[in-house]
């Protein structure tokens, strides 16, 4: 979920950038990559574990490639 950090917890979100289950073995993720890109570029910041689970999936290196290699 992309949310503005002001909102509550459980409140409003933006958009949904994918999904997590954390209770099938091993657990799923589904991003979508060039949204989750695309939202990272216009200056959003993940929480500690969201950039976990986006390092996981490689989403994170992608993102700091495009950034520096300008």
């Amino acid at each position: 979920m992309v949310a503005d950090s002001r909102s509550p917890r459980d409140g409003r979100f933006i958009a949904q950038v994918g999904t997590y289950n954390p209770l099938t073995e091993p657990a799923s993720v589904k991003l979508e990559e060039e949204e989750i890109l695309n939202w990272l570029n216009n200056g959003a910041q993940p929480s500690d574990t969201v950039k976990n689970i986006f390092s996981k999936a490689g989403i994170m290196k992608k993102y700091h490639e495009a950034k520096y290699t300008k």
